[in-house]
Order: structure tokens, then C-alpha cells, then sequence
């Protein structure tokens, strides 16, 4: 059984995808152990509480610096002990010591189709908008591992959505999430958790 820890900074909507997918057995061989957010009150941790999920606040504005915080975050995760990482929504680079200690056992979802549209500066509603103003028909989203890097680990899924005329960056964030993240998020950690994703160098071997 894999112990599964979400870092969420916001609604949560990704994560309710997990435990909707988790309860209805579609996600396998995982446990929920914790959902920990850098932010007091989100709805993320709302849901975590609803789910019997432990919910878990590192507020970085109790601390005096980054360093300082990201020291609280990584004692946060290892007291847990968990086995893999998820960021749902989770805005700020994960910690470097954390990245080595969890090497191949962070996973992110990504709004859009990795290469394109994704990097320092590429986030949440950003993302959407920089994808209309390009004027692409097709985006997306990623789900990846986490390494020092945005955006830049191995690739674990991904799933194209078409770009419709009227489309506002909203109304994309809206249907990118829907058709794609809410599918790939909770289909990545299945795979994981019954190991069938093999990293091999800078690409993933999926076994389904």
C-alpha cells in the first residue's frame, strides 16, 4: 500500500479528483495519508478533512525566511512517511533537499502539453491565457516527476483538449481540468502505486 501525501495551496479540485477516483476504486494499492498545504484555511484542506484525510498546515508566514520554511516543509512530509508526493496545485518550488530525497517520487500536473507553455512564470490561469494568445488549437495537460526544475522531469501521461473559438482563459482552465487533469492526475498514481512506471534517464516506460 502506497502512502500518498498531496500538496494542495487552493481548492483543491485536483485532489477531490484523487479521492473521488480512490473511493470509486479506479485508484488502487494507495492510501491517502495526508494533504499538506503551505496555507491556512484553503478549501484543499477542507476536503482532506471531509475524506478523513489528515490535514496538515506549514504557513509560510510563520517563518523568517525561505530557508526557514522549506526546513518546516521537508520535516512536515518525512514525519509522515510517505512514499510518494503529489502536487495538486501547490505554487511554490518543492525544496532541493526534498527533491533528492524523494527522487522519482514527486509527481506534478501541469496545465498544459510539456514542452510547450510550461516553466518558471507558467502557472494556473497564466498557462491559459498564454495558450489563447498564441493561438494554438490543441493544449493540454502533464502529469511528470519533479526535479530541480519547473516543469522539466520525466513524463508520466498526457492528454490533449481541443482550443474552441470564444474560449476565455476560464472557460479553457475549466475544460484543460475536466477532460484532462481530473483523468490523468489519478490515472498516473494508479500506475505508480502498482509499478507500472519505470524511469529510464529523462523518459518514463508506462506498463499498463
Amino acid at each position: 500500500m502506497l502512502r500518498v501525501g498531496i500538496l494542495a495551496a487552493g481548492g483543491g479540485t485536483n485532489l477531490q479528483a484523487i479521492i473521488d477516483a480512490v473511493e470509486a476504486g479506479a485508484v488502487t494499492n494507495v492510501q491517502l495519508a495526508a494533504v499538506i498545504s503551505n496555507k491556512p484555511g484553503v478549501k484543499a484542506l477542507e476536503r482532506a478533512r471531509a475524506h478523513g484525510i489528515k490535514d496538515i498546515c506549514v504557513d509560510m508566514k510563520e517563518y523568517k525566511d525561505r530557508p526557514e520554511f522549506e526546513c518546516a516543509l521537508t520535516a512536515a512530509v518525512e514525519k509522515e512517511n510517505l512514499d510518494l508526493l503529489v502536487l495538486a496545485g501547490f505554487m511554490i518550488m518543492i525544496p532541493e533537499e526534498l527533491v533528492h530525497k524523494y527522487n522519482n517520487r514527486i509527481i506534478n500536473v501541469h496545465p498544459a502539453l510539456i514542452p510547450s507553455f510550461c516553466g518558471k512564470g507558467f502557472y494556473g490561469l497564466k498557462v491559459h491565457e498564454a495558450v489563447l494568445e498564441k493561438g494554438v488549437r490543441v493544449t493540454g495537460a502533464t502529469v511528470h516527476f519533479v526535479d530541480e526544475v519547473y516543469d522539466n522531469g520525466p513524463i508520466i501521461l498526457q492528454k490533449a483538449v481541443e482550443v474552441k473559438n470564444g474560449d476565455t482563459p476560464e472557460i479553457l482552465q475549466r475544460r484543460v481540468m475536466e477532460e484532462a487533469e481530473w483523468q490523468i492526475l489519478p490515472r498516473a498514481i494508479h500506475l505508480i502505486a502498482n509499478g507500472k512506471v519505470r524511469v529510464e534517464g529523462s523518459k518514463t516506460r508506462i506498463e499498463e
